[in-house]
C-alpha cells in the first residue's frame, strides 16, 4: 500500500516519522536506535532525508588547503531499503532536485524500483552553502514541479531524453512539501498555495508541512488551500523544542514564529532540561488539537527530539 492508501485505512491518527541517514563513518547503530525506540507506536511509514554533497577545506600542509566536495550523509537509497527489510515498515524516501542532474535521477528511480520502493517526497532541496540562491546541477531541475514531471515522464515509460523503458515498473507514487506560514521564497502565502496546486494538479497525492508551533497558522492554511482547489491530504510536521540555542535557531532556520504563550514559557527555562519539558507539554497539546480536527496522520521530525517524541506518543497514542 501506498502513504495515502495506509493514512485513509488507518483507525484513528496515523503515526509517522523522519530520518536522516548517519553520517558517512558512523554506521547504522544511532539511525536503527532510533527506530527501535519509536517503532513500538506502529508507524505507518518512515521517512529517509536526502542530502547533497557539499564543500569542505582539508588542510594539506605547508599551508596549503584544498575545496573537496564530499556528501557527509550519503545512502538515502540503502538506508531506506535497510529499514525496510529490517522492520518490514513502509519507507519513503526523500528524492531532491538539489546536487543532481536528470540522469542522476533516473539512476536513483531506477535503484528504487529495483528494491520495491514505490513513494516518494519529492522536494527541491536545499542551495548549496556557496550559493546566495538555489542553482541547479547541470541539467537538473530548478523546481520540485520540474522533478515531478520527469517522475512522471518515468512513470509514463519514458527516460527523460525521450527513449523508451523497455520494462517499465511498478510507477511511483509520491508526496510534496508544504509550507503553513510559506516558503521563504514565496513572495506571500496566496502564491505559495498556488505552487501546492500545481504540485497536486501533477500527481502529489498528499503534502507534509514544514514543522510550526502554532496550530492557527496550520488551520488556516489547510482552509486556504482547499478554498484555492488543493483537495490533497495536509498532513501536520511536529518538531518539539529540546534545547535552549532552538528558541532562536529554530525560528531563523524553518522561517516559522513561536506563539507568544510558547515563548513566555521558554523565556523562564535556563537549561535544556527545562526547554525540553516545554517542548513536549507544548508539542502534546498542539497533538490533540490537531486530532481532534481530524488531521490524518501527525509527521515527527526526530533530529535532537527522540525522546521527546517517544514521551509525546506515548501520551498520544497509549
Amino acid at each position: 500500500m501506498n502513504v495515502t492508501e495506509i493514512i485513509s485505512k488507518k483507525k484513528g491518527t496515523a503515526f509517522s516519522f523522519e530520518v536522516l541517514p548517519p553520517i558517512k563513518g558512523n554506521g547504522t547503530d544511532g539511525l536503527f536506535s532510533t527506530i527501535e525506540q519509536l517503532r513500538i507506536f506502529d508507524p505507518s511509514y518512515i521517512n529517509i532525508t536526502t542530502h547533497r554533497s557539499e564543500y569542505v577545506y582539508k588542510e594539506m600542509g605547508d599551508g596549503l588547503v584544498q575545496r573537496q566536495r564530499i556528501r557527509r550523509r550519503p545512502g538515502t537509497i540503502a538506508i531506506a531499503a535497510s529499514i525496510q527489510q529490517k522492520y518490514g515498515i513502509p519507507v519513503v524516501p526523500h528524492i531532491v532536485c538539489s546536487g543532481n542532474n536528470r540522469e542522476d535521477l533516473e539512476y536513483m528511480l531506477l535503484d528504487l524500483q529495483f528494491l520495491g520502493i514505490n513513494d516518494l517526497l519529492v522536494l527541491r532541496g536545499d542551495k548549496a552553502k556557496e550559493d546566495s540562491t538555489f542553482t541547479p546541477t547541470g541539467d537538473g531541475p530548478n523546481h520540485a514541479t520540474g522533478l515531478i514531471e520527469q517522475i512522471n515522464r518515468f512513470n509514463e515509460g519514458y527516460f527523460w531524453d525521450g527513449s523508451p523503458i523497455k520494462v517499465p515498473g511498478v510507477p511511483f507514487e509520491y508526496g510534496v512539501a508544504c509550507y503553513p506560514e510559506k516558503h521563504e521564497e514565496a513572495a506571500n502565502l496566496e502564491s505559495d498555495i498556488q505552487v501546492l496546486k500545481k504540485k497536486a494538479e501533477l500527481g502529489a497525492k498528499y503534502a507534509v508541512t514544514q514543522l510550526f508551533y502554532d496550530n492557527r497558522k496550520y488551520f488556516e492554511f489547510v482552509q486556504k488551500a482547499q478554498a484555492s482547489g488543493v483537495h490533497i491530504p495536509i498532513i501536520p510536521g511536529i518538531k518539539p523544542l529540546s534545547k535552549l540555542s532552538q528558541i532562536t535557531v529554530v525560528p531563523k532556520t524553518f522561517h516559522c514564529d513561536l506563539p507568544e504563550e510558547l515563548y513566555h514559557e521558554l523565556q523562564k527555562c535556563d537549561t535544556d532540561e527545562k526547554v525540553k519539558e516545554v517542548g513536549i507539554e507544548w508539542a502534546v497539546e498542539q497533538c490533540r488539537e490537531l486530532i481532534a480536527y481530524g488531521v490524518p496522520s501527525l509527521h515527527f521530525y526526530t533530529v535532537s527530539a527522540v525522546d521527546s517524541i517517544a514521551k509525546i506518543a506515548k501520551s498520544i497514542y497509549g
